[in-house]
């Protein structure tokens, strides 16, 4: 039987699986009345706190890669036999065709499925990105339309630009919630200064080595903007071997679950959409145990303070560390990653 997975609500009152691993999100097993209590602040919109995704370790850069990724296709699948119903793509990882050929062939009801998708490369045109993007999905619309990146921006102007736009897609159907992703607060206060409609859900860099200063995550809940984390298992994936191993080492054998389980439980807890990926099946169903899993308060207090002593940021580093080294080999960093 595929358990059932969680939902948050957005502000908008849509709503979204809770499990997401890394592009397009996998969804949860049913969790109790407590647990969404920690979820108060979240978005009206009901988001499903796990999903799967389709980005960084499975990102087709190379332009004489297979028009479609078989191998993709049957991930997905996969994911979603096993329970995931929250799907993460962009047109930024040419991964849309196969979450929709994905999709197809699960034969899932479209409703029972929550979908997102990012724009960046047609920033300039997003009416006619989402057309495309539905179009490789095979989909009248998508559950999540995320402005990608804030960095193409030249002032706040281009912002608030963009995000009317956005407004308009919300207001065609074609997305059931907009919102962001790798935006900073200031990037934020500018779109919510012209906003008629805010942001669903701010996708970001989130994990215990990079919890974020000065109240971002906090005034974001505060706001009613969902806080989805990828890269949240770097402790255990291009960060291991941190101040975090031993004692992640520690309460995993102490409930009897994987550690990437017991980040993912973190995570949850924090009231965090958890946004993860894999190329392997065993991997997706270690992701599972977070359902079942309670971590004790001092079991969470010990990876919130262990993990706030090493500072770690993998996604857009240069901006806040200028003598960051690029990566020596990037297929090697994507291996490594998502193991």
């Amino acid at each position: 039987m595929v358990p059932s997975i969680p939902t948050v609500k957005f502000n908008d009152g849509a709503s979204i699986p809770i499990v997401i691993p890394s592009q397009i999100f996998l969804v949860l097993l049913l969790l109790r009345l407590r647990f969404f209590l920690r979820l108060r602040f979240f978005l009206r919109l009901v988001l499903r706190l796990m999903g799967f995704g389709t980005g960084t370790a499975w990102l087709k850069g190379d332009p004489s890669a297979p028009p479609l990724d078989r191998n993709l296709v049957d991930m997905i699948k996969s994911a979603i036999q096993q329970g995931y119903r929250h799907l993460d793509c962009a047109e930024g990882y040419n991964t849309e065709e196969e979450l929709g050929v994905a999709i197809k062939e699960s034969g899932i009801p479209r409703e029972e499925l929550f979908v997102t998708t990012k724009v960046i490369q047609s920033i300039d045109n997003v009416f006619q990105a989402i057309d495309t993007s539905l179009k490789k999905l095979q989909l009248e619309y998508v559950d999540l339309f995320l402005v990608h990146s804030p960095y193409y921006a030249k002032d706040d102007t281009d912002l608030q630009t963009t995000w009317k736009a956005m407004e308009g897609i919300k207001q065609s159907g074609k997305a059931k919630s907009i919102g962001v992703s790798n935006f900073t607060r200031p990037h934020l206060e500018a779109v919510l200064k012209t906003a008629t409609i805010k942001p669903a859900a701010n996708q970001m860099e989130y994990h215990a080595y990079f919890q974020r200063a000065n109240n971002f995550v906090s005034w974001m809940q505060e706001q009613d903007i969902t806080v989805m984390a990828y890269f949240g298992l770097i402790p255990v994936t291009y960060a291991k071997g941190g101040p975090l191993a031993e004692p992640l080492d520690t309460i995993a054998k102490s409930h009897s679950v994987d550690a990437s389980a017991v980040l993912m439980r973190w995570l949850l807890n924090r009231g965090i959409v958890s946004v993860s990926t894999s190329k392997k099946t065993e991997r997706i169903q270690q992701y599972f145990q977070a359902l079942e899993l309670e971590l004790t308060s001092d079991e969470m207090d010990v990876i919130t303070e262990v993990g706030k002593s090493h500072h770690f940021r993998v996604r857009l580093p240069k901006p806040y560390a200028p003598d960051w080294a690029e990566y020596p080999d990037e297929d090697k960093w994507c291996e490594d990653m998502y193991y």
